[in-house]
């Protein structure tokens, strides 16, 4: 009865993800060329400024997944391990590895959650939170260098763009 149950729940999973998959598909084939390629380059973009900000992380010891987690507890507070395996798209195991480590080098601390004793509460340590705002600062001043370069004109451009891109954030779902 058990595996029935189990075979039941990933054969729905599956159908969701097929779902999902077919819904994106639909989604796709219904924007404009124009739309497509728009998201194409600002999706390129993106991935390439961050992998070369990334780069500036070096210098605080960590890896970019643990100073994702820790950036997360130091802006959203405190998390459970599910909550913070959720926000950063892992699972469990891998999160409780991530959250073992930071703990090591005492970036985080692990407690006690004050209203369920079965759950522990995983919060930034103020050695973390200085760590990921160093880390911020490089990232920032590394960019500021190549905006520095841009004709005036530019850098007001894409200022105004910077503030379409967070409307756009604020209203995604």
């Amino acid at each position: 009865m058990k595996s029935e149950i189990k075979s039941s729940s990933a054969q729905s999973a599956s159908m969701q993800r097929r779902d999902s998959i077919n819904n994106q598909q639909s989604t796709i084939n219904n924007r404009a060329p124009e739309t497509l390629a728009l998201a194409d380059r600002l999706h390129s973009a993106a991935i390439h400024l961050l992998r070369r900000l990334r780069k500036q992380d070096v210098a605080t010891g960590e890896g970019p997944a643990r100073l994702s987690a820790l950036s997360v507890l130091v802006f959203a507070g405190p998390k459970t391990l599910g909550e913070l395996a959720a926000a950063e798209q892992v699972k469990p195991p891998t999160m409780s590895r991530m959250v073992a480590g930071l703990a090591r080098s005492r970036r985080d601390e692990i407690t006690a959650d004050p209203h369920d004793a079965r759950r522990k509460r995983i919060r930034a340590t103020p050695k973390g939170t200085r760590l990921l705002h160093k880390g911020r600062r490089l990232r920032i001043a590394a960019l500021a260098v190549h905006l520095d370069s841009l004709a005036p004109q530019h850098r007001l451009q894409l200022a105004e763009a910077v503030e379409v891109l967070q409307g756009l954030l604020a209203a995604w779902n």
